[in-house]
């Protein structure tokens, strides 16, 4: 999706600004696509796995865990590893689970900083809604990677975050980079 900038006669004095519309991000405020209940067949996570790679946008499927992009990224490159199985908690986990949860996010670290070169990662599970987990039915860990200066002015007071790059191709780099 291309930004769209457009000029406009109306009342107001001329600002000199140009305003970002990003009316893509309406269904994420909206909360379209959200879980519904606590079950497997409201929970995106697993609907995702049912969908092509790319449709999904998933990186990589293991054998009891697979890695796919965050759909409301705060950066590029912003990914989660998640069990198959719909359990809520981390200590959830079989042993083997645990074992390859980890591994993936380690493989997702090398992989995102030799294709983006990040400064820096925040990695992080919320465990329940209080903790601020959006779909809290549905164990995820975020592997955010960070730069210095990543969090300037858009997303602070114009509540808006500037991405440079679409999620397929951010998709294709990263599961370039997963497989080679």
């Amino acid at each position: 999706m291309t930004p769209r900038y457009e000029e406009q006669d109306g009342v107001g004095v001329h600002d000199a600004l140009q305003r970002l519309w990003t009316p893509h991000r309406l269904s994420y405020v909206r909360g379209e696509g959200k879980a519904v209940g606590d079950e497997p067949e409201g929970c995106p996570f697993c609907r995702v796995v049912e969908l092509d790679d790319a449709d999904g946008l998933i990186l990589a499927r293991g054998e009891r865990v697979f890695a796919v992009l965050n759909l409301y990224p705060y950066n590029p490159g912003h990914l989660m590893v998640l069990p198959y199985r719909h359990v809520p908690d981390y200590t959830d986990l079989t042993v083997e689970e645990t074992a390859e949860f980890a591994a993936f996010t380690q493989r997702a670290m090398r992989v995102i900083r030799a294709v983006a070169s990040p400064h820096g990662f925040n990695i992080g599970m919320n465990q329940g809604v209080v903790a601020g987990a959006g779909i809290a039915a549905h164990l995820h860990q975020h592997v955010v990677p960070r730069w210095g200066g990543d969090a300037n002015f858009m997303p602070v007071i114009g509540q808006t975050k500037v991405l440079p790059q679409l999620l397929g191709e951010t998709r294709q780099l990263l599961s370039e980079a997963w497989h080679s």
